[in-house]
């Protein structure tokens, strides 16, 4: 079973190799350079009490200043490895955000090791865009993103620079950033 801190290592790994590395994300870099990024495990085995989890993460970000923590990942090791369910589950968890009076302050989105774009293969390198080594649900400040987009002028290009870059990539360099899940005990 993965444990909090090999669940933490696995993540960190996959932001440095991919996210990081690939340039995926554009507004990663300095966040991370910066410290600004939490990352929280969900230890439980069902999702149970993971709106809970979420919704103490989502106000732990909001009662610290920006420049201290901008950006939380909440990793779920255990629960939810169905994409389907995972995906259902990300739908509801908005709208418990959005009841907790979070809408147009923080957004989430959200990382699956199984993740798949409507209308794709599960096997099409572009769906590793958003594959993460385990169930990851990603809250943003919603100012920290409009400032984002507005210091990067085609934000909206990301995605399909992200897919170029993918597929110039191919699955075997994929594979060979090694952003999966690990064992406790091995290393990467």
């Amino acid at each position: 079973m993965t444990t909090p801190p090999q669940a933490v290592a696995d993540t960190m790994r996959w932001m440095e190799r991919a996210v990081i590395g690939l340039n995926l994300c554009p507004f990663a870099k300095a966040v991370h350079a910066k410290g600004q990024a939490h990352v929280a495990v969900y230890t439980a085995d069902d999702e149970g009490g993971l709106l809970e989890a979420l919704l103490a993460e989502a106000d732990d970000l909001l009662r610290l200043d920006p420049a201290e923590r901008d950006t939380t990942l909440l990793v779920v090791p255990h629960a939810l490895h169905d994409f389907l369910a995972f995906n259902d589950w990300v739908g509801w968890a908005e709208r418990g955000l959005r009841r907790a009076g979070h809408e147009g302050v923080l957004q989430l989105a959200s990382f699956h090791p199984r993740f798949q774009f409507a209308g794709t293969q599960p096997g099409d390198i572009g769906n590793a865009t958003n594959r993460s080594p385990h169930p990851t649900l990603h809250l943003l400040r919603e100012d920290s993103v409009e400032r984002a987009v507005l210091a990067f002028p085609d934000a909206a290009e990301i995605f399909e620079r992200n897919i170029e870059r993918l597929e110039a990539l191919g699955d075997a360099g994929w594979r060979a950033l090694d952003v999966g899940p690990h064992d406790e005990g091995t290393s990467p």
